[in-house]
């Protein structure tokens, strides 16, 4: 008990906060207390699914401690107040409070913020690695500007694939299906030919579907369901963006990082070694 109040003291939060910074520690308190909120919410309602997102959220949000305390890499606060806020906004307000379904450009922004981060984290890598004099050869400016695209991008079709496994086998819907006027397939070809047949204006679609023995139509205004395409390759377009914007504004940090230096900000850094105190031992001399 004593250790606990010890912890809350006056002096501990005081350490606290001349360590971190005021803004780092409110929002790491703000964002807390907001999703354990949602989370009692959650259950007094029943919704399990949501509050496995409250619980993801806050195992989430442990991802800067890990990194720092495991791996031995300083994450700069505004880079980890961005992480939390992206992890905040795509699982609280996007999923449970349906941001997705209320924005319609929440989706794309929050895969336009992720290709930048993404692109950030792969360039921090490789130019820890090319700071470091065990490294035995140093890349040029490209390259890790190169590697830090191909990072980002790797992650972002990575976490397609994720959504993709999720819609098929659990009906996630994570890919959001857009409704389109007009298709283009070959499988409508009456001969099986390997040419696409075009249907244009397409003003609704009739769902034909058998429940309980009945059968059953649910009818698609306005067109025609795509199911998830679009979505997914405007994902990756407005990764692209992000990536290719911080892979950029990273070739020029790396050519002058005087004048750059604005972008160390989002750019993870290994810890200094702690240096331990030599021991020195007498030498006795004898005459």
């Amino acid at each position: 008990m004593s250790k606990i109040k010890d912890f809350f003291s006056k002096a501990k939060i005081r350490e606290f906060y001349s360590k971190n910074g005021k803004f780092k520690v409110n929002t790491y308190i703000i964002l807390r207390a907001l999703v354990l909120i949602c989370l009692i919410l959650q259950i007094m309602r029943g919704d399990w699914q949501n509050v496995f997102f409250c619980i993801l959220t806050l195992v989430l949000f442990t991802i800067p401690y890990f990194v720092d305390k495991t791996l031995n890499i300083t994450l700069p606060t505004l880079l980890e107040d961005i992480i939390l806020l992206f992890i905040f906004s795509a699982e609280i307000l996007g999923e449970i409070q349906n941001f997705y379904g209320i924005f319609p450009y929440w989706d794309t922004m929050l895969h336009t913020i992720n290709g930048f981060l993404c692109a950030a984290i792969g360039f921090a890598l490789i130019d820890i690695l090319n700071r470091n004099d065990k490294f035995l050869f140093k890349c040029s400016p490209l390259f890790v500007a190169i590697v830090a695209f191909c990072f980002s991008m790797t992650v972002g079709v990575l976490w397609e694939f994720f959504e993709y496994t999720s819609d098929h086998y659990f009906l996630a819907d994570m890919q959001r299906d857009s409704v389109i006027q007009e298709i283009s397939s070959a499988y409508l070809h009456p001969q099986g030919l390997n040419k696409p047949i075009i249907i244009e204006n397409i003003d609704h679609t009739v769902i034909y579907y058998q429940e309980d023995g009945e059968m059953k139509t649910h009818v698609i205004e306005g067109g025609y369901m795509d199911i998830g395409i679009i979505d997914t390759m405007e994902d990756l377009f407005v990764n692209f963006i992000g990536a290719i914007v911080f892979s950029i504004i990273g070739l020029l940090y790396i050519k002058d990082r005087d004048e750059y230096h604005y972008l160390e900000n989002f750019l993870p850094r290994l810890k200094p070694k702690k240096r331990g105190k030599k021991k020195t031992e007498k030498v006795e001399s004898t005459a």
